[in-house]
């Protein structure tokens, strides 16, 4: 029985690690205009130019929900912070803003 349960435990997790990725490159691709499939492809370099990017877009959807504007959305914000993360990850710059600004 405990197999059982072990089995239905990661089916649940695959299941919403699916869901996860699904929202996010629906999020960057809406709001960004980027596959995400293409920019995990990219070579680091690239995709800490595209972080900046990210950071941008994030930064105005922060300020539309401040304003409570109409076309503020939670659930985007929400994936597009762990497009952010997930691709911080990949290419190992820290989460400080500082790290990733232009010279």
């Amino acid at each position: 029985m405990e197999g059982f349960e072990q089995g239905a435990r990661q089916f649940r997790a695959r299941k919403q690690a699916e869901i996860d990725h699904a929202r996010q490159m629906a999020a960057m691709s809406l709001a960004c205009g980027l596959d995400m499939a293409a920019v995990l492809r990219e070579p680091a370099e690239s995709r800490i130019r595209i972080l900046r990017r990210l950071e941008r877009v994030i930064e105005r959807e922060r300020l539309k929900g401040m304003r409570r504007h109409w076309s503020y959305d939670l659930n985007r914000h929400i994936a597009l912070k762990q497009v952010l993360d997930r691709l911080r990850d990949l290419t190992g710059v820290p989460a400080s803003r500082q790290a990733v600004k232009p010279e």
